[in-house]
């Protein structure tokens, strides 16, 4: 007996991305579900040509958007995917044999990032391991916004499954910059909400340390030029991060 398997995605101006990902897990997926933060470029239009269950709704945050189309889902597996995300070819051999039998409540996979052209197989972003296909009745997205994970319920069983989900996901430098601006906005927000402390010491501390780690300890320095651009970027995030709920702390304390 094969079981069903329902692949959720959502997106937002993804019509770069979004045929690939869909195109990718055709072969595996019993239903494929978009929900769409009302795109203006070709998303919708590329999604109805496939053929996929699409919807609509206003964006309020990844944890909830992903929990949402998740429960638009008719099965009780699901595979989450980003738009810029595909399932290589050993990982879509797993993935047909687990169907014929779901003896694990959640399976992981590592996640192999393509950033402008190059293959990143260190810098803290190899192996990124990622639980993405799970029993959506023990398990729903949480972390914090934008970095969400799915948590399981306790004594749930976890299989990793062999092969890589491809990750496109810088296609130059300045969206990879932009992108920063943007989810340092959001998580800077996010954590203030929960009671983090920062202040100018904990933003140099803390930036300093993600580049020594990733790029010395977590051999960022063998990926060559590029590793070096993600060490210092990521560091440049941290940085930022900490610098804005340092700010938000100073503005509620004024009000």
């Amino acid at each position: 007996m094969i079981n069903k398997l329902s692949v959720v995605i959502i997106t937002f101006n993804e019509e770069k991305n979004i045929g690939r990902c869909i195109k990718s897990v055709q072969e595996i997926a019993d239903e494929i579900i978009v929900l769409d933060s009302f795109s203006t470029d070709k998303t919708e239009e590329i999604c109805r040509e496939l053929n996929v269950k699409f919807f609509q709704q206003k964006f309020d945050g990844h944890i909830q958007q992903k929990n949402r189309v998740m429960e638009l889902s008719e099965n009780s597996y699901v595979l989450s995917l980003d738009a810029d995300e595909v399932p290589n070819s050993k990982l879509i051999e797993s993935i047909k044999k687990i169907k014929l039998d779901f003896s694990f409540d959640a399976y992981k996979f590592n996640r192999l990032t393509n950033y402008c052209g190059k293959w990143i197989k260190h810098s803290g972003w190899y192996p990124d391991q990622k639980l993405r296909i799970w029993n959506k009745n023990k398990g729903k997205w949480g972390g914090i916004n934008p970095h969400d994970k799915v948590l399981m319920n306790e004594l749930c069983t976890i299989k990793h499954l062999e092969g890589d989900l491809l990750h496109y996901s810088y296609y130059s430098i300045n969206q990879h910059i932009a992108q920063i601006n943007t989810f340092t906005d959001i998580g800077s927000k996010e954590a203030f909400k929960k009671g983090k402390k920062s202040n100018l010491f904990i933003a140099i501390y803390k930036s300093i340390w993600k580049f020594i780690r990733d790029y010395f300890f977590k051999l960022g320095i063998l990926d060559g030029y590029y590793g070096f651009v993600i060490c210092a970027l990521s560091s440049q995030a941290t940085f930022a991060k900490y610098l804005k709920i340092t700010e938000l702390r100073k503005n509620n304390e004024n009000e």
